[in-house]
């Protein structure tokens, strides 16, 4: 998403591995590496944004296992990092969004549309995710919001899906993360009088969720 942002916008590129984001950065025009843990984000570290376009959350981990074998923790950590980071940061950032009449993005999930066996703590923290971003879209008319539902996406968090599902890593059953990207700049680059709410994609085949 960052390389399909490039071209056209300045760049904040946050996450917590800071070789990862140096490198990154490095490759694009106007990038800028901001090595946060969005569980722990306070004003201070965003400061320095008085204005931003765009807000892009694409963070996100999965725990798989039955409702029966999930403890709390699996809970609490499933739910700070995909609905409470995303909250709080959104909330940090509210002042420069809504001075630039500005575009959040939510990448959730297809299990943000219907709960599967297994995937039950993950799915309750995508229909959170969901709910913040039709409240956001309510509460805040002058921003645009969009709610994202891609099916699997060929990353490094579907390897370790696979292998808690005990199952083979086959690319080809998946999202490109790069069509996914495109899909996410059309909905940024719609014009002025478009407000897309929501996008689903699902591969051309292979499961799903």
């Amino acid at each position: 998403m960052a390389r399909a942002l490039a071209p056209t916008h300045r760049l904040i590129l946050g996450g917590r591995d800071r070789a990862a984001l140096d490198g990154l950065a490095a490759g694009l025009p106007d990038a800028t590496a901001w090595p946060v843990e969005l569980t722990e984000v306070t004003a201070a570290d965003v400061a320095g944004i008085d204005r931003l376009d765009v807000l892009v959350h694409s963070a996100g981990v999965v725990t798989l296992g039955s409702i029966a074998d999930t403890p709390a923790e699996v809970w609490r950590r499933t739910m700070e990092i995909n609905v409470v980071a995303v909250a709080e940061l959104t909330r940090l950032l509210l002042p420069a969004l809504r001075a630039a009449g500005g575009h959040v993005l939510l990448i959730n999930s297809g299990a943000g549309l219907r709960a599967n066996p297994a995937w039950v703590s993950y799915a309750a923290s995508k229909f959170a995710l969901r709910a913040f971003a039709d409240g956001l879209r309510l509460e805040e008319p002058s921003l645009r919001v969009t709610s994202v539902y891609p099916g699997r996406i060929a990353t490094d968090m579907q390897r370790g899906v696979r292998e808690q599902e005990g199952g083979e890593f086959e690319r080809s059953k998946y999202l490109e993360p790069d069509t996914v990207a495109r899909a996410v700049l059309a909905a940024v680059l719609a014009g002025p009088d478009a407000h897309l709410t929501e996008l689903t994609l699902r591969p051309s085949e292979g499961p799903v969720s």
